[in-house]
């Protein structure tokens, strides 16, 4: 079974659907992802899907870094699907592709949270 992330016209992910894998096999028995795009696009036609795209996404994250969930964004320059933004001043990793504070936290063992009004790493209250 293969899966799809449908993306709006503003990069985030609407929802993720299987797709049988008999769809994807073009004339010659390989792989096509586009068969799985248009095979979408039909079935959801009256959902306005002209605003959309369908992007294929593995568990294994060998397609698109990782595998799409909800309200994670597509990004296209980097053909890879990006967790939320966790806070406003963290800055993308684009070899991990993975968010990072402007801070790093503190590695002594205690427990931190950001602060984002303050752009520092907190102890939680009572500890």
């Amino acid at each position: 079974m293969a899966h799809f992330a449908e993306v709006d016209q503003n990069d985030k992910v609407l929802r993720v659907v299987v797709v049988d894998d008999d769809v994807l096999r073009d004339a010659d028995g390989r792989h096509n992802e586009l068969l799985g795009q248009t095979y979408l696009r039909k079935i959801f036609k009256n959902e306005n899907s002209e605003n959309k795209t369908w992007y294929q996404t593995s568990y294994n994250g060998t397609l698109r870094v990782r595998f799409a969930g909800v309200g994670y964004t597509y990004n296209k320059e980097l053909d890879a699907f990006l967790t939320p933004r966790p806070f406003e001043s963290w800055l993308l990793n684009e070899t991990t592709y993975s968010w990072e504070p402007p801070v790093d936290m503190p590695d002594n063992g205690n427990r931190y949270v950001w602060n984002e009004v303050i752009m520092e790493w907190q102890q939680p209250e009572g500890e």
